[in-house]
């Protein structure tokens, strides 16, 4: 049978495409917290998402030091990719890490309308900053 797996170009290649991921942080004394977000991602970088600097999504990744990470199709053949390692914060530039990803998710008119909310009561966010050390992918088109 053979491998399922994505090659690193493939997985770079479908993580840098857009997908709503899920992130998953230890939750002690719960199972994992796992919500979804916006990100953007570079081959060969790290994966970038903002939180809200107080939110419990915060608090647990300073806790933890670490994330895990997956994006999905949502139609046959499927695939996925799943990354893990270590997560540091820095500074989100409007731009770039609210603006961009906003109209990426939500197109031009949508994004506009969501940015405008976001001004209108702004709460403080944070960057987040996965540096992806493990990674895990199948792509079940390649039994076609």
């Amino acid at each position: 049978m053979p491998s399922l797996a994505m090659s690193r170009n493939e997985r770079e290649a479908f993580l840098a495409a857009t997908h709503v991921a899920a992130v998953s942080v230890a939750d002690p004394g719960h199972g994992p917290l796992t919500v979804p977000v916006w990100y953007r991602y570079e081959p060969g970088g790290a994966v970038h998402f903002v939180t809200g600097t107080t939110s419990r999504k915060a608090r647990l990744i300073r806790d933890a030091g670490r994330i895990g990470l997956c994006v999905q199709t949502e139609t046959p053949p499927y695939k996925y990719v799943s990354v893990e390692g270590p997560a540091t914060f820095g500074e989100p530039d409007h731009q770039r890490d609210l603006h961009d990803v906003a109209i990426r998710y939500l197109g031009k008119e949508m994004g506009e309308q969501y940015l405008a909310m976001l001004a209108a009561d702004p709460e403080p966010a944070v960057l987040v900053i996965l540096k992806p050390e493990r990674w895990y992918s199948v792509d079940y088109s390649k039994l076609l």
